[in-house]
């Protein structure tokens, strides 16, 4: 058994350490962008994350990290089990607080587990250690959010139930440019494509793609405007606070793209972005004003053209969204991983998750029918 050791804050490991132990250059990893968000006060025990990072020793050498946050709600997730929350509740029993290993906010597929090791043997390692763990923070279950492929079939025999989702990507087929892209379409959904660029152009809107190191303080300003009202107009306050997004632009310019929208000169909406050396990860938006089809332009078509510019194979456009089809996203399945302390429920839940996951694989090949590729 390897040691485990505890860190209730990121800064108590520090950039080196965790840092050097990232498997690629996915940006929803990295200490800034995880430290970001408790420097802000995004995350912490006042707002329901509270941490409490695992690392992996071995003779007194780190040689993984497991992001961890002690929960008492089920906010920010977007793998949602507020139906197991409330079968505990009609049985009389708290599920919350709970363990939850994630990208806080962040429903976006990826790494982890930091190592540079074999993954079987530490998750081994660590499928020992959480009910232990559970029992020390009294928490009644462990779940493992959107961690890559390779990392859930690593769990899929053991005692962990894996369960399914789906979201909506593009892919770059090496166009050459964004009419190439659209002459890969049907006749009929090139046209609709065309048609909604178009009404922006007859709105008088003009589009910005701004690079990180480019990115003022006062677009910043901006563009958190647009952010936060997006959560009030549903009554809520934002999740992320604006030192969050001004931290980001300091220490991680390179993985950021901001599009604004403007109309006479004037910002109405925005959309920021992430970005690695291969993928185009769609997070952040918000408008002042509605206007036709200024989301799919601003959220969309310019992430689009943005990646074939640069060669980036992949545009993780978020959660949810349908509608994203018939502009050229694919559904893909997506994963999380799930332990339940209280043994009762758990031939519920896996049954649950059985039939919730025959109906996510029949809905994905059904959708596949509808996107607009030729010869489909």
């Amino acid at each position: 058994m390897l040691e485990i050791k505890i860190c209730h804050k990121i800064s108590e490991i520090g950039p080196d350490t965790w840092n050097n132990l990232l498997p690629s250059d996915y940006p929803f990893c990295r200490y800034e962008f995880l430290h970001a968000l408790e420097e802000s006060g995004s995350v912490s025990a006042k707002t329901g994350w509270q941490p409490l990072h695992i690392q992996l020793q071995d003779n007194g050498i780190t040689i993984a990290i497991l992001p961890l946050y002690l929960k008492n709600h089920s906010y920010g997730e977007y793998v949602f089990d507020w139906a197991w929350a409330e079968a505990y509740e009609r049985y009389g029993m708290d599920y919350y607080p709970k363990l939850v290993s994630s990208i806080p906010f962040s429903p976006v597929g990826g790494p982890r587990l930091l190592t540079k090791q074999p993954l079987e043997p530490l998750f081994e390692n660590l499928s020992q250690a959480i009910p232990q763990l559970c029992q020390h923070f009294k928490a009644n279950s462990w779940h493992l959010l959107f961690p890559s492929k390779m990392e859930a079939d690593s769990l899929d025999n053991t005692s962990y139930m894996i369960r399914k989702g789906c979201q909506y990507q593009w892919f770059n087929r090496d166009y050459s440019s964004y009419e190439d892209f659209l002459q890969n379409l049907t006749s009929r959904k090139r046209k609709n494509l065309k048609k909604e660029r178009k009404k922006i152009d007859e709105q008088g809107i003009t589009h910005r793609q701004i690079q990180g190191k480019d990115i003022t303080d006062n677009e910043i300003d901006t563009f958190y405007d647009f952010y936060r009202l997006t959560y009030l107009k549903r009554g809520r306050e934002a999740y992320l606070s604006k030192s969050f997004f001004t931290q980001l632009k300091q220490t991680m310019p390179e993985n950021l793209l901001l599009v604004l929208a403007y109309k006479d000169e004037t910002p109405v909406a925005g959309a920021l972005s992430l970005q690695d050396s291969t993928t185009l990860y769609g997070r952040y938006w918000g408008c002042f004003d509605e206007y036709d089809s200024l989301h799919f332009e601003t959220c969309y078509y310019q992430g689009i053209e943005y990646c074939i510019s640069l060669g980036l194979k992949r545009f993780d456009s978020g959660a949810q969204g349908e509608h994203k089809i018939q502009r050229g996203f694919t559904p893909v399945p997506t994963y999380s991983v799930h332990w339940l302390k209280e043994v009762g429920f758990n031939q519920a839940v896996q049954q649950f998750i059985d039939e919730e996951t025959s109906a996510i694989d029949e809905q994905i090949e059904q959708l596949k029918k509808y996107l607009p590729y030729k010869g489909l």
